[in-house]
């Protein structure tokens, strides 16, 4: 089966990377990957499947079901799942097949994560064709990974795990090299939660702050004390941080405000603190500025949970990899505090997502969300195939 899958990688890898660079040159935004939805389901189609569309963007398709066994049975089946949806930055990468669309780009690899998916897909059919798929596989293209709580919950609501038992992805890294993969057992990535606090009062002069509340001292209290107050409250090993990103209050020198702003983003590593991480963030923020004689509003918007990796299925994803590329193929990653609405399938269904290396040995590591991302094309070749063994383990 590997030498069957690592044939059909090659043969149908330069197809997947032209069509990465055509994703790659037409990005869309959450919820508007209108295109990119078309473009994968007329290759669907080619290969002679029958895709299903979401509402709005984004498709699920069944492999190895036909029939009355098609979408919605209770088959159990692998899923394999890849988001589309691209950023709101310039592309800066400088390749000819940059972004035409001017404030969008795929600086996330989700073009990646595409290519990856249907690719895999394609290599399934065949194995399928051929009498050698020993189970169905689910593909799922997900829209609007990049917003909150996340496109992933939409698929859910729209059956797109009935009779899914397994799920898994990868996700594009640039900080490991291009044949590599990257994997780790529980949370691999962090809740990540938005955290905005709005304080008001009545304002005044700076020369008499004695008579109003003082807005722009009370969100200082807010930024420096708030974060501590989680730290003490919360058990440190669950990763739990906060950290802000922005802060607006005021105009002049002389004057109090009658409003200000602090917004960041809440993270965790832990489910348990990450449930309970609202009540006492809201209690450390009435507490913090309650001296101060001033109104506050807490808008606390819920994110994404930890990707919390399953172990078996953890272990499937590394034994495919060393079929496909030896014994060093596979890598322990490090937890990341970014947020990834993976994880809303992990609540559903058991499953794993892999760090799939993007950068070229010896080459400057690119960031992820930044505009200037480069990634290895060879990488879709190794993810097409990591994820076609995996379904078939």
């Amino acid at each position: 089966m590997p030498d069957r899958i690592a044939a059909l990688v090659s043969e149908l890898e330069p197809e997947l990377v032209a069509l990465r660079r055509d994703v790659h040159a037409h990005p869309e935004l959450a919820r508007t990957e209108v295109r990119t939805t078309r473009v994968v389901a007329d290759r669907l189609r080619a290969a002679g499947l029958e895709p299903r569309l979401l509402e709005g963007s984004g498709l699920v398709c069944d492999v190895g079901r036909t029939g009355p066994h098609a979408f919605g049975a209770t088959v159990p089946a692998v899923a394999l799942r890849a988001d589309i949806d691209a950023l709101p930055l310039d592309d800066a990468c400088g390749l000819p097949f940059a972004s035409t669309v001017p404030g969008v780009a795929h600086a996330c690899g989700h073009d990646v994560h595409t290519a990856v998916v249907l690719g895999a897909g394609l290599v399934l059919a065949r194995l399928h064709a051929d009498g050698l798929l020993p189970r169905p596989v689910r593909l799922i293209f997900q829209p609007a990974e990049e917003v909150m709580p996340g496109g992933s919950l939409d698929v859910v609501e729209q059956g797109g795990l009935d009779g899914v038992q397994r799920i898994f992805a990868v996700h594009a890294e640039p900080k490991i090299d291009v044949g590599q993969v990257g994997t780790r057992i529980g949370p691999i990535t962090s809740a990540s939660d938005a955290i905005s606090v709005t304080i008001t009062s009545p304002g005044g002069h700076t020369s008499r702050p004695h008579l109003t509340g003082d807005v722009v001292y009370a969100l200082g209290q807010v930024i420096t004390q708030v974060p501590a107050v989680l730290g003490r409250r919360l058990d440190p090993r669950s990763g739990v941080n906060l950290t802000w990103g922005a802060v607006h209050a005021g105009v002049a020198h002389n004057a109090i405000p009658g409003t200000g702003t602090v917004a960041g983003t809440l993270r965790c590593l832990d489910v348990n603190a990450w449930e309970r991480a609202g009540e006492v963030l809201d209690e450390a923020v009435q507490q913090v500025v309650a001296p101060y004689d001033v109104e506050v509003d807490l808008e606390h918007v819920r994110g994404v949970p930890p990707v919390d990796n399953d172990e078996a299925c953890t272990a499937r994803l590394e034994a495919a990899a060393r079929d496909l590329h030896g014994p060093d193929a596979v890598l322990l990653t490090e937890q990341s505090l970014g947020g990834e609405d993976f994880a809303w399938y992990l609540t559903q269904v058991p499953g794993a997502m892999a760090r799939l290396g993007t950068r070229t040995p010896g080459v400057r590591t690119f960031d992820l969300h930044q505009g200037d991302l480069e990634v290895d094309e060879r990488a879709i070749g190794v993810g097409m195939g990591l994820l076609a063994r995996t379904a078939t383990l």
